[in-house]
């Protein structure tokens, strides 16, 4: 019930659809509760000698409010004894007309209140799952599988909003409409009634066992989805990779089997929430056959009290739908245990916490004067240390190049400026001012990245260069891709600045993407510019326009670049080499090159290889 109540808080303010809903809900439940009742006056009516004597004898009025029936009988007699039958006949059925009328009408307006509280809730639900994830940090999506998050954030959210909403209009609406029959029936015949008590717990005990084992069928039938959306997710992504490996049979096999656990579990959950309708509505024909016996029997052997044939009638119309709310009950707790399960996967996303975060009283950087200083920097995945005591300035307005073999620890180095990561030990200043004590978002906005990955998205090229900027005009757009060395092609492409590029890219080559890329580090205009390998995974031709346009970016900026190609970073202010997560050498090209150290040696083997 936790994790449901804690759903529920997401209805917030959940008294602007409350009140009404429960308003509306209470007139549909009276008025359709009358409905039934109606039906002993109408049959009175219709069948003068099936009544307490004689029809044209006005009844006495009944001394309580609370005989409905004995209200029904003087009415319908005072009607007739004044109007005669067919006067008579015309009023009840004008009242059951205008009865039905507004049952439905309040009815209909408890389920679009209800309506705009599932859609509400959901809106609230899905912000906050977003929200939350949005702000991890990204150490977290590099353990997460990606389509499981998709599934959460997706799949489990619609779960939630349809089976706790949902059950949240059966908690309130069936019981008391389940109550008002009851009321209903005590009120026509009070033996009936509790005879009929001792075969409800009966039914409610078979379709409990039934719906027992649902909510650890559920939870597995989630996970289960989201191994399968992960699956999905990385075949399409690596889609090149599989059919250039002849991987096809077996992305297919590992997809199929998925998809099969996921069937065997669903069906079995099916099983299970389809068996409690049958169930519950075989024990209702039960019950109302006994009532029948019985009823009949004490009308016949005259021991019914003051119930007559249309009072008993009517108490077996109104005891048949008894069943109704029964059963949406018994529904809805089928229903909830997929809803809880779903409920307890998204609220953990939701719980999920950033591990970084700003500290207390962290202000704002807005500008950047003198350098970036990392003093004594270390930084280590679980045991496995990556970088070591790492002490290096980066002056302002110079260029700083990281060199290295793989796995020495450039990526992170370059991670730890903007805060992806956290280091073990050690800080790092901006001028003076330590970045821990500064918020995130004033920090990573003095800094522009290119990666060796082109990351875009299926939009527009404008709308890419212009990503998460608002009030960009069109020549501030152009000015950044003409220093981007980009201009030209995007004029050749179909609809120009307007011309969408397709899922990451697709429809652009790997130079053009970079470029775009480029592109928008330029409007961005930060002080810093991070440049991860921007070059290396191009061809000759794309690799000088590319180099041309981050030439343009850094210029009059401080560059911090990882460098594959070392050709490309010789005119560097310093060059960093790095080697195990240690600073091994530093200096000019020139000094490094008279040195017969490591940066010699990697030098002399791109040229061999070249």
């Amino acid at each position: 019930m936790k994790t449901y109540f804690r759903l529920l808080s997401f209805a917030k303010p959940i008294e602007k659809f409350a009140i009404p809903y429960i308003i509306t809900t209470l007139l549909s439940i009276i008025f359709n509760t009358l409905n039934l009742a109606l039906l002993a006056p109408l049959l009175q009516t219709l069948f003068p000698s099936t009544g307490a004597g004689n029809i044209h004898e006005v009844a006495a009025q009944p001394k309580s409010w609370f005989d409905i029936m004995g209200v029904f009988k003087y009415y319908v007699n005072f009607m007739v004894d004044r109007y005669t039958e067919w006067g008579a006949l015309q009023f009840v059925v004008g009242v059951i007309v205008v009865s039905v009328l507004l049952s439905n009408i309040f009815r209909y307006f408890s389920q679009r209140i209800m309506e705009n509280l599932r859609v509400h809730t959901l809106l609230n639900l899905r912000k906050a799952v977003f929200n939350n994830v949005m702000d991890l940090h990204m150490g977290y999506f590099s353990n997460e599988r990606k389509g499981d998050i998709i599934s959460k954030v997706a799949s489990d959210v619609q779960v939630v909003q349809y089976s706790v909403t949902g059950t949240l209009q059966v908690v309130f609406k069936e019981p008391v409409q389940l109550v008002a029959y009851m009321i209903m029936l005590l009120l026509i015949s009070v033996k009936l009634t509790l005879f009929s008590l001792l075969v409800i717990p009966v039914s409610a005990f078979v379709i409990s066992r039934i719906v027992k084992r649902l909510k650890s069928q559920a939870i597995a039938a989630q996970q289960t989805y989201g191994n399968m959306i992960s699956y999905l997710d990385e075949a399409l992504s690596g889609i090149k990779i599989i059919k250039a490996f002849n991987a096809t049979n077996f992305i297919k096999d590992r997809f199929n089997q998925e998809n099969q656990t996921y069937s065997r579990i669903s069906r079995s959950m099916a099983k299970r929430q389809q068996l409690a309708s049958p169930v519950s509505e075989s024990m209702g024909v039960m019950m109302v056959a006994f009532i029948v016996l019985y009823g009949g029997y004490l009308i016949l052997y005259n021991q019914s009290g003051h119930l007559d044939a249309p009072d008993f009638i009517a108490y077996i119309a109104l005891f048949s739908q008894i069943m109704r709310p029964a059963k949406a009950i018994s529904d809805s707790f089928s229903n909830i245990h997929s809803g809880v399960a779903a409920g307890e996967r998204v609220l953990a996303l939701i719980d999920e916490k950033p591990g970084i975060t700003d500290a207390p009283g962290a202000v704002d950087i807005a500008s950047f004067n003198e350098g970036v200083h990392l003093n004594n920097l270390s930084f280590a995945y679980d045991d496995k240390t990556v970088l070591s005591n790492i002490n290096l300035t980066i002056p302002k307005g110079k260029t700083v190049a990281l060199v290295g073999p793989s796995g020495g620890g450039k990526s992170t180095l370059m991670d730890l400026l903007p805060r992806f990561i956290e280091p073990k030990s050690g800080e790092i200043l901006i001028d003076d001012k330590n970045i821990n004590g500064v918020t995130a978002h004033s920090l990573r906005a003095l800094m522009g990245v290119v990666n060796q990955e082109s990351i875009l998205f299926n939009d527009t090229i404008y709308n890419n260069i212009a990503f998460g900027k608002k009030d960009v005009s069109p020549q501030e757009v152009e000015a950044a891709a003409r220093i981007a060395n980009a201009h030209n092609f995007i004029l050749e492409t179909e609809n120009g600045y307007q011309t969408n590029i397709g899922d990451r890219g697709t429809k652009l080559s790997g130079g053009q993407r970079q470029r775009i890329c480029i592109a928008r580090a330029v409007l961005n205009n930060p002080p810093i510019m991070l440049l991860d390998e921007a070059t290396s995974a191009l061809d000759t031709e794309s690799e000088k326009l590319v180099q041309d346009a981050l030439n343009n970016l850094m210029k009059n900026r401080t560059s911090l670049i990882i460098a594959h190609r070392l050709s490309t970073i010789q005119n560097a202010d310093i060059i960093v080499v790095l080697e195990a997560g240690k600073i091994v050498q530093q200096g000019s090209h020139t000094q490094l090159m008279q040195q017969n150290g490591l940066y010699k040696r990697l030098i002399e083997m791109q040229t061999f290889e070249s």
